[in-house]
């Protein structure tokens, strides 16, 4: 399993969650684990998610992560596990 760490960030809008799980589904990325909140109008989602059935690299769903965001006006950053933990183990 590949697991990558999907966190969302921006003002609450309509949309946010459906439009980042189609492009999840779309290309075959699994949610293992999804937790959301909204703040005084600011919503934040981070997700865990399995990359291993995808056939894109890990940069293009980056890159195209990104691109949805600027779309949909939040900011989009992915992280693969392994260096997610490496960097909260210090």
């Amino acid at each position: 399993m590949k697991k990558t760490i999907i966190t969302v960030v921006g003002k609450d809008t309509v949309g946010i969650i459906a439009r980042v799980c189609t492009y999840l589904a779309d290309n075959r990325i699994n949610i293992l684990d999804i937790s959301q909140t909204i703040v005084q109008g600011f919503f934040n989602m981070m997700m865990i998610v399995d990359t291993n059935l995808t056939e894109k690299d890990f940069g293009v769903i980056v890159d195209e992560l990104n691109a949805l965001g600027e779309e949909i006006g939040v900011v989009i950053k992915c992280q693969k596990e392994e260096i997610f933990d490496q960097m909260h183990r210090i």
